[in-house]
């Protein structure tokens, strides 16, 4: 590794091979020592699950791993690059926004999972409405720059403005942005960025269930309702950011985050009490 370059170890949940994850190491690569350590295959939607051996293999990027994303921070941190300053998960094609989504992402989960480590971390998401032809969506490297140029900016600068002295973690999701590709520059900037909002998660909460005979459909209608411009998101918000064509940077600590609560110390007061 280079003399004064930020370390990095970059992992994913989509898998290593993802054009994503190549998009935001190449980036990421411009201004650090970038080390791959991420899911062989696509480990999407698998939260913290861990397990308790992974086989693991060279990979022309670092290394790649049967195993999931939080898998990779804990073999990573602890074996295959322990000195890093930082990691960064991503980069994810569907954003990982709203605080019910957060523990469900394995995007986010590696990046909490480097939390308990007391190591700097960010989870990178390009968020894409939802529409019939979404698959067919950002598929080469160039259709991820909005989220690789902002990623690469904070890990080059948030350390050394003490970003991370007040939150484990950064949570950004850039809109996928339509603009010419022809607009980057020779150093890999744009003169077309979107802005950008510190967010919080949002709090709506739109799950369904439905019976259908033996069988129970579960919906998450959340989506649905961005794409269409329904949800009502206020201002400050992870969703309204994104909704409203801006990169959303959400700056969050590990769970669980605890506070002294009267009320409960009553109940188990009373309760010690109780005959």
């Amino acid at each position: 590794m280079n003399e004064g370059r930020t370390r990095i170890l970059l992992t994913n949940d989509d898998g290593i091979d993802s054009v994503g994850f190549r998009a935001l190491y190449d980036g990421l690569s411009r201004v650090a020592d970038v080390v791959a350590v991420a899911p062989r295959n696509d480990r999407s939607s698998v939260g913290r699950t861990m397990s308790h051996e992974v086989p693991v293999e060279e990979h022309e990027l670092g290394y790649a791993i049967e195993g999931t994303p939080a898998d990779c921070t804990v073999a990573g941190l602890e074996v295959l690059c322990p000195d890093v300053d930082l990691v960064v998960a991503g980069c994810n094609k569907g954003a990982n926004i709203g605080a019910y989504t957060l523990g469900r992402s394995g995007t986010v989960s590696a990046a909490v999972e480097a939390a308990f480590f007391e190591v700097p971390a960010m989870a990178v998401s390009l968020y894409i409405p939802v529409s019939d032809d979404w698959e067919e969506l950002a598929t080469e490297p160039e259709d991820f720059r909005e989220p690789v140029e902002i990623a690469t900016f904070l890990a080059e600068h948030a350390i050394d403005a003490g970003v991370f002295e007040h939150a484990d973690y950064l949570n950004v999701n850039a809109p996928y942005n339509t603009a010419e590709q022809s607009d980057v520059d020779s150093e890999g900037g744009t003169d077309d960025r979107l802005p950008v909002e510190i967010t919080r998660p949002s709090r709506l909460y739109d799950m369904t269930a439905e019976r259908n005979g033996d069988s129970i459909r579960l919906r998450d209608r959340i989506w649905e309702r961005m794409a269409d411009g329904t949800l009502p998101e206020p201002e400050g918000t992870d969703r309204h950011a994104v909704m409203n064509g801006r990169v959303s940077v959400s700056p969050l600590s590990a769970p669980h985050t605890t506070e002294r609560q009267g009320t409960l110390a009553e109940v188990l007061e009373a309760y010690g009490s109780a005959v």
